[in-house]
């Protein structure tokens, strides 16, 4: 089932909020931040889904160099954040990267 917005965001910080005390390299805490980003996201709060979507990339970039479609996801992820922001300079080097 596909949830939107108010709860979408309250399933996404419940979800980092479970494992956020976990070891930077657990699978479900990346998963859960990733979560909260998007929520964050869909939600039209994208100066609050920024830091989100870079802790995400920088977490794949540092742990899981190997994951390509993963990064790409990410790095997607945090430019089209950056163009919602206005910021298109910023977004244009990320897709290009």
């Amino acid at each position: 089932q596909d949830f939107h917005g108010a709860v979408e965001l309250a399933l996404g910080w419940a979800c980092w909020k479970t494992y956020v005390g976990r070891l930077e390299t657990d699978a479900s805490r990346f998963m859960a931040l990733g979560m909260c980003g998007n929520a964050l996201g869909q939600s039209k709060r994208p100066e609050e889904a920024l830091p989100v979507f870079e802790a995400n990339l920088a977490l794949l970039r540092r742990h899981w160099s190997h994951n390509e479609k993963g990064i790409l996801i990410a790095q997607t992820n945090a430019a089209n954040c950056l163009a919602n922001l206005g910021r298109h300079d910023e977004a244009l080097v990320l897709q290009r990267a």
